[in-house]
């Protein structure tokens, strides 16, 4: 039986996410992933704004802190997430639940996500074209490789799959539409800050490198080796710098029509592929798959 049957119970693509519960080697998503707190700040108008309405940021942020395999969140768990005051928290959630976007759970005092937020998000996911026009070409990139290919975009410090494809003779588990991984350390992320402008790209930095802490020197070390990857050939690596024997490639999506920047990924565990494999041959189809999405976009 080929090696990649031996995949089953391995975690997803490349700078491949597992929702975001159980990460490779037991580490906690937050040691694999300090931007996961709260980045509230990232995407909020610095100074007085008053077009900015902080109550509505406020109840999607309340939104955004439930994560896959998390269960129910009681309002002070929602509070040590967001860093809101509680009594502003329970007003949130409160409204929430009428709105039909959270679930109050009488019996155990917690909330969960309601059917309001899993409408909204199928609107989106169906809005965006660039899905369906990638698909076909991302499922052909996992047959051959016989490795999981995502599609994902950034959400504050985060990048969040918009779609996922794996081979289909392949038994690779627990990665889907809406896994969210760091944009610091993986692939995926690196491809997307290399190709924003460089004054966006600072920005971001100066939000991560409070995140990262003593680490961040060696963070920002393979973020700018990336920059210069994407500059050379297109796409950059990410090679067991986000988890332990964890090897992908990454390049970055442009599309014609100016709606957002996105990126590409593929790799996996390291009995499947390695560095040479990934650079020499997954890499530069990853940029033709690119150039052909672009293409059919336009045509579009």
């Amino acid at each position: 039986m080929r090696r990649r049957k031996a995949i089953q119970g391995a975690v997803g693509p490349g700078t491949f996410g597992v929702g975001n519960a159980s990460l490779a080697h037991g580490a906690s998503e937050h040691e694999a992933d300090p931007t996961l707190g709260d980045d509230r700040s990232v995407d909020e108008p610095v100074g007085r704004d008053r077009q900015f309405v902080t109550a509505l940021s406020r109840g999607l942020d309340i939104l955004r802190v439930f994560r896959p395999g998390d269960g129910p969140l009681g309002n002070q768990d929602i509070a040590q997430r967001t860093g809101l005051p509680k009594p502003t928290v329970s007003r949130l959630t409160y409204t929430l639940t009428r709105l039909g976007h959270l679930v109050y759970l009488e019996r155990l005092g917690k909330y969960q996500i309601g059917l309001g937020v899993l409408t909204l998000g199928h609107v989106a996911l169906g809005a965006m074209s660039v899905r369906h026009l990638a698909r076909q070409h991302m499922q052909a990139l996992a047959d051959h490789s016989d490795l999981p290919v995502a599609l994902g975009t950034r959400d504050r410090l985060s990048m969040i799959y918009a779609e996922a494809c794996r081979s289909r003779d392949t038994l690779s588990l627990r990665y889907d539409i809406g896994t969210r991984i760091p944009i610091a350390v993986t692939a995926m992320g690196r491809a997307y800050l290399a190709a924003l402008p460089e004054r966006e790209r600072d920005y971001l930095l100066g939000h991560l490198e409070g995140r990262y802490g003593a680490r961040w020197r060696e963070v920002r070390r393979g973020i700018d080796k990336a920059v210069r990857e994407v500059s050379d050939r297109g796409f950059c690596c990410s090679l067991a710098e986000w988890q332990a024997d964890v090897f992908a490639v990454a390049a970055p999506l442009r599309l014609p029509d100016g709606s957002g920047l996105m990126a590409i990924n593929c790799g996996g565990p390291g009995f499947l592929t390695n560095a040479k494999r990934l650079t020499e041959d997954i890499g530069p189809r990853l940029v033709n798959l690119v150039r052909t999405i672009q293409t059919s976009a336009g045509a579009a």
